[in-house]
């Protein structure tokens, strides 16, 4: 059985660790920091095997080199990234696949959010760690990539399983349901869904990890062919790449 622990750090980021109870191998997706995983390891007394880093960003691999110090874990990051990823000791590119015990994590390629950001998908576990590709109702701005890049990259996620769990690496559900509403006011999951959204986070409780279900019913960036989106931005009948290039520019002003 595979365990997941999400840490909450910094004002909105989620760090994500798996274990492995058969095996005992523990690893750690995107640490922004040192000490909440270290805390946590201890707590649960688990040794860490892996950092996974979907990219670059400081709020993601901040505590890659401490927590390697620290627990002589390995380092495992993009190839594409290896010059910006502190410490990488494994790089990875698209097809690769990794073992945590005797689960395959296999590692995907999506340029967008940067040139050289990677998911990581456990299809035993059913779990997608999507960094900051993927966001409950949202995707990443493209700060080093695409539109097409990025879209290609959704298609990719979008073709898995409907009940994998995406664990994104960030509290933005609230804010990126406000922009979802505004763009498809009568979706009636997506009206369902911003219900139970206002609930949890009156509760101080964790909107992600979300599905693939879930996000293709009410992300209006994994529903570009949907002919109320289409009427709303007064698009109907573009092509797909050109309503989300419009989506996406609209989220950035929004």
């Amino acid at each position: 059985m595979l365990q997941i622990q999400q840490i909450p750090a910094l004002n909105d980021n989620y760090i994500y660790l798996i274990h492995d109870a058969k095996s005992g191998e523990t690893a750690v997706v995107d640490p922004a920091l040192a000490q909440p995983i270290l805390n946590t390891l201890k707590q649960n007394n688990w040794n860490l095997t892996y950092i996974l880093n979907t990219h670059h960003h400081s709020d993601h691999v901040g505590g890659n080199l401490s927590l390697k110090q620290q627990t002589n874990c390995q380092i495992i990051g993009s190839e594409n990234d290896q010059q910006r990823i502190p410490g990488i000791d494994k790089k990875v590119s698209e097809g690769d696949t990794l073992k945590l015990g005797a689960y395959t994590i296999q590692v995907i390629s999506c340029t967008g959010h940067t040139t050289g950001h990677i998911a990581f998908y456990i299809p035993a576990a059913s779990a997608l760690f999507c960094g900051d590709t993927l966001f409950a109702m949202g995707c990443g701005r493209l700060f080093e990539g695409t539109a097409e890049q990025m879209q290609q990259s959704l298609n990719k996620f979008s073709s898995l399983p409907l009940d994998t769990k995406i664990y994104c690496a960030h509290e933005y559900t609230a804010a990126n349901a406000k922009f979802a509403l505004s763009i498809e006011p009568k979706n009636k999951d997506l009206l369902a869904t911003i219900e139970r959204v206002k609930h949890l986070r009156a509760n101080k409780q964790a909107t992600v990890p979300t599905t693939l279900a879930q996000e293709l019913a009410t992300n209006p960036f994994l529903r570009t062919n949907s002919p109320e989106i289409q009427k709303s931005l007064a698009m109907l009948g573009a092509s797909e790449l050109a309503i989300f290039t419009e989506l996406r520019e609209r989220k950035n002003r929004f």
